[in-house]
């Protein structure tokens, strides 16, 4: 059926490709796809693919992390002289967890016109599969790399009362999974593995139960890409630390290995306290630990 989706010159399109069944590609999406004037790939080789699988054939940029900077300023130039942009990542929506974010908001920031299409997101779909409360949740993308930086995150997260949604690679399932289960607890989750390909798999479980249900599976299991879906706290989640006074407070997070510094930092948090003054406490604790 024909539509009246005509393009507009000098917008950036941000466009979500199918992550993994190819007939979820919109109508919408394919048409512009097919009538822009080029588009922004996050890898030129997988969205070549695609392109090849639709019988489109369309000039491509390639726009990463690595290049974003000086591929962004290129790709504004041409928008601002009239061509049209598609902008699309390797699978899913493009600017969620994804470089993309900041050639949208280069876009913004220079007065360009962005247009972003409807279309297959694994955050979303893990979700509305998951049967966990949807009301209210957070998108966190993928658990940060550094190990000082993941350790002092999962403890800002402890009593987030909303649904918690992680990406995950196979490589990393295992750590995340121990690493989310000591910092959350015994939370109800739901694993979602490879959606809409045919080894889709959904793993309605715990964070502590978890990896033995992974274990028993087939070694093949753990591997392609992960969306992981965590109950957020209970109302009563903070009563524990709430019956600390400020040292104990401080004490409970360096026994989880946390320097002194991020100890204060998580505790001024949880508190709504100047992290100055919990500092001013832990110093006057001569607690021998680095930072």
């Amino acid at each position: 059926m024909p539509s009246n989706n005509e393009l507009e010159k000098g917008v950036l399109y941000v466009v979500p490709t199918p992550i993994g069944n190819l007939s979820d590609i919109t109508l919408r999406a394919r048409e512009t796809l097919e009538n822009c004037d080029f588009i922004a790939a996050e890898d030129t080789r997988v969205s070549g693919k695609l392109l090849m699988l639709l019988g489109i054939k369309k000039p491509m940029v390639s726009y990463h992390e690595h290049n974003k900077i000086s591929e962004g300023k290129k790709i504004c130039g041409r928008l601002k002289n009239g061509e049209t942009c598609a902008l699309v990542t390797d699978a899913g929506t493009p600017a969620v967890s994804d470089p993309g974010a900041e050639l949208v908001a280069l876009c913004a920031e220079n007065g360009i016109k962005v247009i972003s299409l409807p279309g297959a997101c694994a955050a979303v779909t893990a979700l509305a599969g998951s049967g966990i409360p949807s009301r209210r949740f957070c998108f966190e993308g993928f658990l940060p790399e550094n190990a000082s930086e993941r350790r002092e995150y999962l403890e800002s997260i402890k009593y987030e009362k909303r649904t918690l949604i992680y990406y995950i690679a196979p490589h990393d399932l295992d750590r995340a999974i121990a690493e989310l289960s000591g910092a959350l607890g015994n939370r109800k989750c739901v694993l979602a593995k490879e959606l809409t390909k045919r080894n889709e798999k959904y793993f309605y479980t715990t964070l502590g139960e978890l990896p033995a249900l992974l274990a028993a599976a087939d070694p093949a299991v753990k591997k392609g890409e992960f969306v992981l879906i965590v109950a957020g706290a209970s109302e009563d989640a903070d009563a524990d630390w709430k019956q600390l006074t400020v040292e104990e407070h401080i004490l409970s997070y360096l026994k989880l290995g946390m320097t002194k510094m991020e100890a204060c930092k998580a505790v001024a948090r949880d508190r709504g306290r100047p992290k100055g003054e919990i500092y001013k406490i832990a110093s006057e604790m001569n607690i021998e630990t680095d930072g």
